[in-house]
């Protein structure tokens, strides 16, 4: 024992001890209150548990100390306040450092939509929330966030809440922080939308891409007509991704982060085969099928709305997913599709994305009701 530690009571608090500090409360020299104890491998432990000027007393360190001694008692590990202490900084971070972790993670690097995330994290989550660790968040601190969102569309609030639970349950199986002590509820939504074309509207579009100018776009949105893919898909597009022999296009790393193949129909392959002769004349050597600038990978297409706008399609009709939409209702409305079939054609992971097209099926909701 260390000659400056002083017994407090040996016959109340055994095991309790104190040193005097130079600064004085009240006239008096503060004092630093120490217990001591030994642990099931017969290690002596002292332990700081702090000021009488922090309202530290005798009897608290004695239950801390006798605590610690069942513990030990029963075979648990005993950890001292300041083992506890580092514990909790690497099983109970805040929640900036769980975020940094999640982003710096692979998994993290990957996202498609990692920048969009943590602009939306910073601009929501970090305001209101700031430094604080997960172990302290309570349901009035998640209100308050919502709250803060009050002016959103539901889906921004609702994606918003799904980020903070998606990372703050990584860190969980990280075991950088603990899960959350409360059930998150998030906004329901109700704006999903299916969107398709009249014939009237598809007609006006057909005509409008026979006369385009710029071939290259006529044919993109041919093929997602045709085909149905993400325009993402579409501009990823390469060569080697036209497998003619099987008929078969390979989408690589799609929205559902495993490479996808989709059947290379007749009418989309001649499509591509008009696209790769002026390809080859315009971009010779580029890869890609749809080349953008100096033949690299396209990032956008401009010119879609000013196709919508030509073919008078309506205001919310968004050019590339609309059309998506549209060759799903038309597959479901031949009557030769099931769900399952067209959410494969369509590349979804799960069928209940596939499912808003249901109400597409009415010759066999029709059979099935009669049959009923």
């Amino acid at each position: 024992m260390p000659a400056r530690y002083q017994l407090v009571d040996g016959r109340r608090w055994p095991g309790v001890y104190f040193y005097a500090l130079q600064q004085r409360i009240k006239g008096k020299p503060d004092r630093t209150i120490m217990i001591s104890y030994r642990t099931p491998d017969g290690r002596m432990t002292w332990e700081k548990i702090g000021r009488a000027s922090e309202g530290i007393t005798p009897a608290i360190a004695f239950e801390l100390r006798s605590t610690r001694l069942r513990h030990a008692r029963h075979g648990d590990a005993v950890k001292t306040s300041k083992e506890l202490a580092a514990d909790r900084a690497r099983h109970d971070r805040p929640l900036v450092e769980v975020r940094d972790a999640y982003y710096g993670s692979a998994h993290g690097l990957a996202l498609k939509g990692r920048d969009g995330e943590l602009r939306r994290w910073n601009r929501h989550l970090l305001p209101t929330l700031g430094k604080r660790r997960i172990s302290e968040l309570t349901p009035q601190d998640v209100e308050a966030v919502r709250s803060a969102m009050a002016g959103l569309a539901p889906a921004s609030a609702r994606n918003v809440l799904e980020l903070l639970r998606r990372i703050v349950r990584w860190g969980a199986k990280q075991q950088l922080c603990p899960p959350l002590g409360f059930e998150m509820a998030l906004p329901h939504v109700h704006n999903e939308v299916t969107e398709f074309l009249t014939a009237e509207e598809l007609g006006r579009l057909l005509a409008v891409l026979e006369d385009w100018p710029d071939r290259s776009v006529a044919r993109m949105m041919l093929v997602a007509l045709g085909t149905g893919l993400r325009k993402f898909e579409i501009f990823r597009l390469e060569d080697r991704d036209i497998d003619r022999e099987h008929g078969l296009i390979t989408l690589r790393n799609p929205k559902s982060g495993r490479d996808e193949h989709v059947p290379l129909t007749p009418p989309v392959a001649a499509l591509l085969d008009e696209q790769l002769a002026d390809r080859d004349v315009l971009w010779p050597g580029s890869p890609f099928v749809f080349p953008g600038r100096r033949g690299r990978q396209r990032t956008n297409c401009n010119a879609a709305r000013r196709i919508k706008a030509a073919a008078q399609l309506p205001e919310n009709f968004r050019p590339f997913h609309g059309l998506r939409h549209h060759f799903a209702v038309a597959a479901l409305n031949s009557g030769e599709f099931t769900l399952d079939m067209v959410g494969a054609l369509l590349t979804h992971k799960k069928s209940e994305v596939t499912r808003r097209y249901a109400r597409f099926l009415p010759a066999t909701l029709q059979a099935a009701g009669a049959r009923a």
